[in-house]
C-alpha cells in the first residue's frame, strides 16, 4: 500500500496555537519533513514528540522530492511541516504535494494556524472577498509592476512582506494604489502583537522613525468607484486638463483630489508620456 502524506499547519507564534489531531499525526507519522529542523524541534520537544525529522525546504526540494515520494511509495507516512502556519502557502511543499499525487499518493491536510486567516479575521477590513499575492517582489521595480497590476483590483488584497523591506513597499502602495485603508499586522499571536490600521500614508508616518521585526501581513482595501481608475483613463484625462492649459502642478493637484491618486505618480505618468511642459 502507497503511504499518506499529511500537510500540517504548525502553530505562527504561540505555541498553544496547534490542534489536537496535528498533535496526534506529528506522534504518529514516520517521518516529519519541517522547513528548519531546528525550528520545529522545539514544537515538538514542547509535546514531547519525538518523531524523526529531515529539511525540506526551498534550496533542497528539487533533490529532496524524489527521495520522499519514494518513501510514500514504499508506505511510509510522512508529516510536511513548514516554520510556521499552514505549508505550501508562501512557504515550501508544493512540489512535494504535486509529486505525491501524481504518483497516486493520498495527500491529506490537517488544518490550523495561517497568517494569512489570522490577519484577516482581525483586520476591519471587507473579507467576504479577497486575493492572496504572497510576498511582494523584492527588486523596487517588479514590486511596482506588480502593484500597478492590483490597481483596480476590489478585493481586499493580502501580502506577506519582511520588515527591511517594508516602508518601501508602502511608500509604492501610496503611490500606486492610492492613499487607501490598510492593515499592517505583526507578530500575530505573539506577546508583541501589533495591528496598525488607517490610510497608507498615516500608517506609513507612524512606522517611520520605527524599527520594525518580524514578518508582516498587510491588507489593503480593495479599490473602489470613489478612486478606481485605470492608467489609460488618467493619461486622457491628462491630456484633456492640458489642452484647458492647466500646468502638470495643476494637473496633478486635480486628478490627485479627485481619484484619491498619488500626485507625485501623476506627475510622473505625464512626463513619461511626453509632456515636457513647465510645472
Amino acid at each position: 500500500m502507497s503511504g499518506l502524506l499529511y500537510i500540517v499547519a504548525t502553530p505562527i507564534g504561540n505555541l498553544e496555537d496547534i490542534s489536537l489531531r496535528a498533535l496526534r499525526i506529528l506522534k504518529e507519522v514516520d517521518l516529519i519533513a519541517a522547513e528548519d529542523t531546528r525550528h520545529t524541534q522545539i514544537l515538538l520537544a514542547r509535546h514531547g514528540i519525538r518523531t524523526p525529522l529531515t529539511s525540506y525546504h526551498e534550496h533542497n526540494e528539487e533533490t529532496k522530492t524524489p527521495h520522499l515520494v519514494g518513501l510514500l511509495k514504499d508506505g511510509k507516512t510522512i508529516a510536511l511541516v513548514s516554520d510556521a502556519g499552514t505549508p505550501t502557502l508562501s512557504d515550501p511543499g508544493h512540489k512535494l504535494v504535486v509529486d505525491a499525487i501524481q504518483a497516486g499518493i493520498r495527500v491529506t491536510p490537517i488544518p490550523g494556524a495561517s497568517a494569512l486567516t489570522a490577519a484577516l479575521s482581525a483586520s476591519g477590513v471587507p473579507v467576504d472577498r479577497f486575493v492572496f499575492e504572497g510576498f511582494l517582489p523584492a527588486k523596487a521595480q517588479q514590486r511596482r509592476t506588480r502593484l500597478r497590476a492590483l490597481r483596480e483590483e476590489t478585493r481586499s488584497v493580502i501580502l506577506y512582506e519582511a520588515p527591511h523591506r517594508l516602508k518601501d513597499s508602502l511608500k509604492d502602495m501610496r503611490e500606486i494604489l492610492g492613499d487607501r485603508d490598510v492593515v499592517l499586522a505583526r507578530e500575530i499571536t505573539k506577546i508583541h502583537e501589533e495591528f496598525l490600521r488607517g490610510r497608507l500614508s498615516e500608517v506609513t508616518e507612524r512606522i517611520s522613525q520605527r524599527d520594525i521585526r518580524g514578518e508582516l501581513t498587510i491588507i489593503v482595501r480593495g479599490s473602489t468607484s470613489d478612486f478606481s481608475i485605470s492608467e489609460s483613463a488618467l493619461e486622457a484625462e491628462i491630456v484633456r486638463l492640458k489642452g484647458n492649459g492647466l500646468r502638470l502642478k495643476e494637473i496633478a493637484e486635480v486628478l490627485g483630489e479627485k481619484y484619491n491618486y498619488s500626485k507625485k505618480a501623476i506627475y510622473r505618468l505625464a512626463l513619461a508620456h511626453g509632456d515636457k511642459t513647465t510645472p
